[in-house]
């Protein structure tokens, strides 16, 4: 099966090139257009990105995180979400090397068979960095206004951090 891996990309390269050629398209031209829009695209991207990563600096910083953790203590009881959980679920939508980072620590605290680690993993796995993903695909198609996106996308992360927690305890 490794064999056949190694052998995956440089097929599908090649069979791009062959059927490039075949159609008469200068494929070489091609990939540098495209390399080119790429880079515009690179730069485009840098200033949401930067402003993004500040922000979540000064989020963590600035101890905003705990005071917003605090406020949402009484949801979490509710949800049944470990309140030692919670900095993962307002991080997570913002940042994944932030909520890489929580996630390490919960597991570092806890264990990856607590609860709060069991959580912390199924979250991981579900959600998504919604205002990353707003931020670079948005960003690199020059759209100012995301509509429904965000609200539908935290709702869906708000969903999943609840399934998370009702999953692991029920299962």
């Amino acid at each position: 099966m490794e064999k056949v891996s190694s052998f995956i990309l440089p097929s599908v390269t090649a069979l791009i090139v062959i059927f490039g050629l075949f159609k008469g398209v200068k494929v070489f031209d091609c990939f540098v257009k495209g390399a080119a829009d790429g880079l515009k695209s690179a730069v485009r991207l840098l200033p949401p990105l930067m402003g993004l990563v500040l922000g979540v600096s000064m989020l963590r910083q600035s101890g905003a995180l705990a005071v917003i953790t605090r406020a949402l203590e009484p949801i979490a009881r509710f949800t049944g979400i470990p309140a030692d959980v919670l900095p993962l679920t307002v991080l997570s939508p913002i940042s994944g090397s932030g909520s890489l980072t929580m996630f390490e620590q919960i597991l570092k605290n806890f264990g990856p068979d607590s609860p709060e680690g069991r959580i912390a993993s199924v979250i991981m796995g579900s959600t998504e960095t919604t205002f990353y993903a707003v931020t670079v695909y948005y960003g690199s198609v020059g759209i100012k206004k995301s509509g429904c996106t965000v609200p539908a996308a935290l709702l869906a992360d708000m969903t999943s951090f609840i399934v998370s927690s009702l999953s692991v305890y029920l299962f």
